[in-house]
């Protein structure tokens, strides 16, 4: 995934003093992150940086970027079938039936920001 952001990101660099970007017709970039992992590990584990790194960079080059992270994500359909002591498949049930809708209707949300945002900017 790093490779395809890099890549994604190079063709528009400018080596300058600035780092300049090419982009002439800003747009927005959107970052979704799903993953296992509790809110609280973001952090611990560095991913927060990552994701900071990732959207100034693309901000840089692009103009705007944001993101929206999902964590706890219900990962199986059916816990039964694998290995998954770390994990209780009732509370990852309802985290997916309470908290999943909304971070269905962030990503919604998101998508309407960028659409208004390129919608204004034109």
């Amino acid at each position: 995934m790093r490779s395809l952001m890099e890549r994604m990101v190079f063709q528009y660099l400018v080596y300058d003093e600035s780092h300049s970007s090419l982009v002439t017709k800003k747009k927005p970039i959107g970052f979704i992150y799903t993953m296992n992992i509790k809110e609280n590990m973001l952090q611990e584990w560095g991913y927060d940086r990552v994701f900071l790194t990732n959207e100034k960079t693309f901000e840089r080059i692009f103009g705007w970027s944001e993101s929206l992270i999902a964590t706890d994500t219900y990962q199986f359909s059916d816990y039964s079938k694998y290995i998954t002591t770390a994990f209780d498949e009732t509370a990852k049930a309802k985290r997916r039936q309470e908290v999943f809708p909304k971070d269905c209707e962030a990503a919604f949300d998101m998508g309407v920001r960028f659409v208004t945002k390129v919608v204004k900017d034109c």
